[in-house]
Order: structure tokens, then C-alpha cells, then sequence
């Protein structure tokens, strides 16, 4: 069982990792040359098709982390925090909050907006090539600060496995 937890909490952080690795340095470079407008529908579009693997790896990194920590020979209870392992083990539960804050601002307040914005657009209202800018230079920045909270992450699962 415990296998199989540590199977379903890599693939989950591989697919929010590569998620966010996407949306923070493939994605603004590559669409960059676009124009505002079009460049919003694809930021709209991918969040939409991406929200889902989020949630789903967000809820088994969760369920598996937790299993995990429990099973470790090194953990002495909730809030035991004595020794390196258990130190990283809090500090990487402290980014991973930080990270699921992030993603929560970005999906409930950032894509909202910019969903706005285009549904404005459809219903014949001409948003301003400014506004929408700003927002996905958010969306931009909210992504790049999650993929660097997720390089601190993984930093810190490397501290715990070799403590």
C-alpha cells in the first residue's frame, strides 16, 4: 500500500510541477507575439483544461503526503518537530501551503477576471488591450512564483529523504 502511495504522489507532482513549469516558462515566451486578445482566450482556455489535474493531483498529494509521513520511521507525531527530518518535513508543508494559496488566488481570482474581461468582449464590449495585459502578466507572475515555490519543495523533499 505504501508503494503505491509514493507511485500516486510522484505522478500527482509531475503533473502539477510540469503544469506549473509550463505555465511559467514555456507558455509567456510562447505566446508573447499575440496579441492581447487572443493570447487571453488560450491563457483562459489552457486554466480551464488544467484546473482539473490540479485538483485531482492536489487532493493525492495531500491524501499519499500525509501516508507517507505517517508511515516514516522518523515522525513522532503532529507537531514533533525534532530532528532535520521533521524540520523539512514542516517547512516543505509551509511551502506546499504557500503553493495551494497561490493556485487558490489564481483560480478564484485571477481567472475570473480574465474570464470577465472575454465574456465582455463577446457581448460587444472592447476591453482594453492594457487591462488585459496587466492580468495575464498576474496570471504570469502568480505561475512563476508557484513553480519557485515548487523548486523549494522538491528541495526540501531532498533534504528529508537523506536526513
Amino acid at each position: 500500500m505504501l508503494s503505491a502511495a509514493y507511485a500516486l504522489h510522484m505522478a500527482a507532482t509531475v503533473a502539477w510541477v510540469g503544469g506549473l513549469v509550463f505555465q511559467s516558462f514555456l507558455l509567456p515566451g510562447a505566446t508573447r507575439g499575440l496579441d492581447p486578445l487572443p493570447r487571453a482566450r488560450l491563457y483562459a482556455d489552457l486554466a480551464r483544461r488544467f484546473q482539473p489535474v490540479a485538483g485531482i493531483s492536489l487532493a493525492a498529494l495531500v491524501f499519499t503526503g500525509l501516508s507517507q509521513m505517517a508511515a516514516h520511521p522518523s515522525y513522532a507525531g503532529f507537531l514533533a518537530i525534532e530532528g532535520r527530518w521533521a524540520q523539512a518535513i514542516l517547512a516543505k508543508h509551509l511551502a506546499f501551503g504557500a503553493m495551494v494559496l497561490l493556485a487558490a488566488w489564481q483560480t478564484w481570482g485571477v481567472q475570473p477576471h480574465l474570464g470577465r474581461l472575454l465574456l465582455r468582449h463577446a457581448a460587444g464590449a472592447e476591453p482594453s488591450g492594457n487591462e488585459l495585459l496587466h492580468v495575464l502578466q498576474r496570471f504570469d507572475r502568480l505561475a512563476l512564483a508557484n513553480a519557485g515555490l515548487a523548486l523549494v519543495v522538491l528541495t526540501l523533499t531532498a533534504i528529508a529523504r537523506t536526513a
